[in-house]
């Protein structure tokens, strides 16, 4: 798995972790701050599995369309980029890439019902999305391929022989999709890491494991602690992400759909 993936177009735009959650000067005109760019990435994110759960698509299609959306923020401004709009698309052509096609009238549907009563601003038709996902190509220079945690961490938790942590595991490797890690960091590493965390709450001794792998452990350490440092620092409902209370403020700071 991991020849493969250093062989991937993904390992090579692996990015330096200074390198995400820079703020556009578009953004940061509109009064946008850093913290606050992240906060609509978190968001969005839940916004995206939300909507993914309604038109019924696997877990991977979920997690390859929320990295097409960091990705594009590295790279274009939330200003000229809707997010509202984008992570929508992200999920078409998502679906799409991994063969789990999902059509654009049904994303349209989800998003009315999921919004109705409520901001109208996440609203769009057909011809909206199919738009976006041309300038989502463009903007992500059509490298498509993702490579994710899980595959790696079923094979890891095997060999490792804790196969017990695997439902506990994979919900740590879901919630890294709330961060910027797929795009910093291989995905065997995020695993190791959410590997590391499960059997230490879980009171697992995998230290032997872990040495004869011969990994550098100070990386998955880190990585560990980014993560707990998250769960510490942003309480997120997964049924409905950040409250509209904490959002709505920052979204409004946007330029308003045409």
């Amino acid at each position: 798995m991991a020849a493969n993936f250093w062989a991937s177009s993904h390992s090579k735009q692996l990015l330096d972790p200074e390198d995400v959650d820079v703020v556009p000067a578009a953004d940061r005109e509109r009064g946008i701050t850093t913290e606050e760019f992240r906060l609509v990435k978190i968001h969005m994110s839940s916004h995206i599995w939300r909507l993914a759960q309604q038109v019924k698509v696997r877990q991977r299609v979920i997690a390859t369309a929320i990295t097409y959306f960091r990705r594009v923020y590295t790279r274009k401004s939330m200003s000229e980029y809707d997010p509202r709009l984008v992570a929508p698309a992200c999920l078409y052509l998502a679906s799409k890439v991994e063969e789990s096609t999902v059509q654009a009238r049904l994303l349209v549907f989800y998003i009315k019902k999921m919004c109705a009563g409520s901001d109208d601003k996440y609203r769009f038709e057909i011809k909206d999305i199919l738009e976006m996902e041309m300038k989502l190509l463009e903007a992500l220079d059509y490298y498509l391929v993702v490579y994710h945690p899980y595959r790696p961490l079923l094979h890891l938790l095997q060999d490792a022989g804790v196969t017990d942590l695997t439902q506990f595991a994979w919900g740590l490797v879901n919630d890294t999709y709330k961060m910027d890690l797929i795009l910093v960091q291989p995905p065997y590493m995020i695993a190791l890491a959410c590997i590391y965390i499960a059997s230490v709450l879980k009171d697992k001794d995998t230290t032997s494991w872990f040495e004869e792998l011969h990994v550098d452990m100070n990386i998955v350490k880190n990585i560990s602690m980014e993560i707990l440092d998250f769960y510490e620092t942003y309480k997120v409902d997964p049924q409905r992400g950040l409250s509209d209370e904490k959002i709505s403020p920052i979204m409004n700071k946007l330029p308003a759909k045409a």
